[in-house]
């Protein structure tokens, strides 16, 4: 995809749509949308509210950092977080994880 104006939004949408490693009509066909409803957002709409939580959800990224409203590096992605760990860290946070998840299983019983 060829990006010739400066629409943030459809950047950003680009950028997850290629770091998910699936097609726009891949992604398309999966959220129910009709075919080049991503593509275009190319000519500088932005998407409705619902649309906008929708991809927000699939791609696990704030609507903010979509809409261009947060800064480049979107604070609220836990893989890619987990992936700028060291080995160390990953396990520290693997531990904390299920300490968490254990607590709240037996609060819950």
């Amino acid at each position: 995809m060829k990006m010739e104006n400066n629409n943030l939004f459809y950047r950003r949408l680009h950028l997850a749509i290629k770091q998910s490693g699936k097609s726009a009509n891949q992604i398309e066909r999966e959220l129910g949308y009709s075919r080049n409803a991503l593509h275009n957002y190319k000519d500088g709409t932005e998407p409705s509210a619902k649309r906008l939580m929708e991809l927000s959800q699939y791609f696990q990224l704030p609507p903010g950092y979509l809409l261009g409203i947060i800064p480049n590096s979107p604070p609220n992605n836990p893989k890619g977080l987990f992936e700028r760990l060291f080995e160390d860290e990953k396990i520290e946070m693997v531990k904390i994880t299920q300490e968490w998840c254990y607590k709240k299983i037996s609060e819950e019983n």
